[in-house]
């Protein structure tokens, strides 16, 4: 409902848009489930921006030359992807896979998107922003963090965090960059196109199955029978 009440209201003040920043996200929450029952991690990072790019997708194409940024994780990686229960009804919830399906759908939510919005000149990207020590870690306990080496015992941040400015810069360069003119549906992280994933660099690069076109449009049949919302032809 809020989704609807603000692109209502988005659509009654503008004719076009130019950019939309899907950046909504949960992290390793208990399990949780919004109104309709839905898992909260897939509902918040996935079908919601699915939702809401959905109601302003004719806004989008209005004038052409327009992008769609949507925040996916190297946290892909963990993957989870279960179309046959994305909301955990039939499996015992496990927080990081949770999260790790969320962040898959994601980039794969930008893929089909980008195929959908090439002809009319729309380009879609997903998005890593880095390790960053932000609110998002609030489902997370001390101990937990400081085992992953996120802090270190005596409650140091990561040196290798980013700022919020530096995380938020791929974000803004996928947004406007010229480098990415006639690109699209591409994975990107520190500014640039991402790497295949390797086991030299496991924090960072793209790992096979957010490329997989054929389970990016299975997700997108699934996203329309979950939100009930289709993008207009």
């Amino acid at each position: 409902a809020s989704i609807d009440s603000f692109a209502n209201d988005v659509s009654g003040k503008w004719d076009a848009i130019d950019i939309l920043i899907n950046n909504a996200a949960v992290m390793a929450s208990p399990l949780m489930r919004d109104g309709r029952g839905y898992e909260m991690q897939f509902a918040t990072n996935h079908l919601g921006h699915f939702h809401l790019t959905a109601r302003l997708w004719d806004l989008m194409k209005a004038d052409g030359g327009g992008r769609v940024v949507t925040l996916s994780s190297i946290g892909h990686r963990l993957n989870g992807l279960d179309l046959d229960d994305p909301n955990w009804e039939t499996r015992e919830y496990a927080k990081w896979p949770a999260y790790g399906q969320a962040k898959s759908a994601n980039a794969l939510f930008a893929l089909h998107l980008d195929g959908l919005g090439e002809p009319h000149g729309v380009r879609c990207f997903s998005v890593h922003p880095g390790g960053i020590a932000t609110p998002l870690q609030r489902h997370l306990t001390m101990e937990e963090q400081t085992a992953m080496g996120w802090y270190d015992e005596e409650g140091n941040t990561n040196p290798g965090f980013k700022s919020t400015e530096e995380g938020a810069s791929t974000t803004v360069w996928a947004a406007t960059s010229e480098m990415l003119d006639g690109k699209g549906g591409v994975y990107c992280e520190d500014c640039d196109v991402a790497a295949p994933a390797s086991e030299d660099a496991p924090h960072k690069g793209v790992h096979p199955h957010i490329l997989d076109a054929e389970l990016a449009a299975a997700l997108w049949s699934k996203s329309e029978e979950l939100t009930g919302v289709t993008f207009a032809a």
